[in-house]
């Protein structure tokens, strides 16, 4: 199965009530399997979870830790970006030149890198390497 139709068959398992608004994802791992992830709405509405989030949180529960290749689908005007948060999860598991993806159901495809999508992300190079205080 294809990164793209994983993305749009999740899509349709996404439990999404109160918007309506449902996402898919799939990320390629670097060992070239595919995890795929959508919404998940909860009442109280902070504690929902992204498809991004879901398709990160099944590649890692798989034992694998880097993803190669990043497509997302929602029922939208233009592609959705991925939300501020999620820019950051994919960027701490992929690379700067790791491609993304946003298609909407119209076929509408936007591609764009990680370091696109998400210029100057927080990294390993911003930690201090002993992480002491400083006065």
């Amino acid at each position: 199965m294809t990164l793209e139709k994983t993305a749009f068959e999740v899509r349709e398992n996404a439990y999404a009530p109160y918007s309506k608004f449902k996402v898919g994802a799939a990320v390629r791992a670097q060992s070239g399997a595919i995890y795929a992830g959508c919404n998940v709405e909860n009442i109280a509405y902070p504690e929902g979870t992204c498809a991004e989030a879901g398709a990160i949180a099944a590649m890692v529960a798989a034992g694998e830790t880097r993803l190669t290749e990043v497509f997302v689908v929602a029922d939208s005007k233009e592609p959705v970006s991925p939300c501020g948060g999620c820019r950051q999860k994919l960027a701490e598991f992929g690379g700067k030149d790791t491609t993304v993806t946003l298609a909407n159901l119209d076929g509408v495809r936007v591609t764009m890198t990680m370091a696109e999508l998400l210029p100057g992300a927080f990294g390993t190079d911003h930690m201090d390497a002993d992480h002491e205080d400083r006065d």
